[in-house]
């Protein structure tokens, strides 16, 4: 039986298709995913995304890749970073569960017709598994509406302090604690699909903050970017 938070999200679908408007897409043909970093999950097509337990390794590779194919193949219609405009469903708040799985292969394997007409494409022989799962990883780690909100004056004061640590070749820097402090604003960071752990700008600043200069710049930028995007 589906969970609240899924059947939520399919009744959102079927009011939104039942607009007209549920996708776009038309004739765009899907663009290939490079996958090969990704480890093999056999031919059968699975039901649960195997990448959720594979380890932390496997889980950021997947989002990288998930989030390259989802932005070739996926954004015109369900928008960047999955933010949804309003033509498709916003696929933040499918259920990072097995219903939630079942329901986005289903479509990302067969599409979607609408009276004779194709508003999605059938990516599955096109794309593969492999790039289907990383696609399912990227997106259902989305923080959800707002999740930044409460965190973004700090977020953008450690911004700040990196960018002036950056600057000043890291003179006075104490990255450990503005990482450990990076790393706990992310814990609180909600996804909107319910999965433990969102891709947040705060989680991957925290991850790129090593004591080099370098380092701080690029946390810096991560942040930057990041926050604009949330506005």
């Amino acid at each position: 039986m589906a969970t609240t938070r899924t059947r939520m999200f399919m009744a959102m679908f079927g009011l939104v298709a039942a607009t007209g408007l549920a996708f776009a897409h038309g004739d765009v043909a899907p663009q290939p995913v490079d996958t090969d970093a990704l480890p093999d999950i056999g031919d059968e097509w699975l039901t649960e995304n195997p990448y959720r337990d594979m380890g932390e390794d496997v889980w950021r590779t997947a989002i990288d890749i998930g989030s390259s194919g989802y932005n070739q193949n996926c954004a015109r219609c369900h928008g960047l970073g999955a933010i949804s405009g309003g033509l498709a469903p916003d696929l933040r708040y499918l259920e990072a569960e097995e219903e939630g799985d079942e329901w986005f292969m289903d479509r990302f394997q067969t599409g979607y017709t609408q009276n004779g007409i194709t508003k999605m494409p059938a990516f599955g022989e096109l794309l593969g598994q492999k790039a289907a799962w990383a696609i399912r990883t990227y997106v259902e780690t989305r923080p959800d509406e707002g999740a930044l909100d409460d965190f973004t004056p700090r977020l953008k004061e450690l911004r700040d302090l990196l960018a002036e640590w950056g600057q000043s070749d890291g003179d006075g820097a104490d990255p450990k604690t503005v990482s450990m402090e990076l790393a706990e604003i992310a814990t609180k960071i909600e996804t909107g699909s319910g999965a433990p752990t969102a891709d947040s700008v705060a989680f991957r600043a925290s991850r790129q903050i090593d004591g080099t200069t370098a380092s701080y710049k690029a946390a810096a930028e991560t942040l930057t970017v990041g926050l604009s995007a949330a506005e």
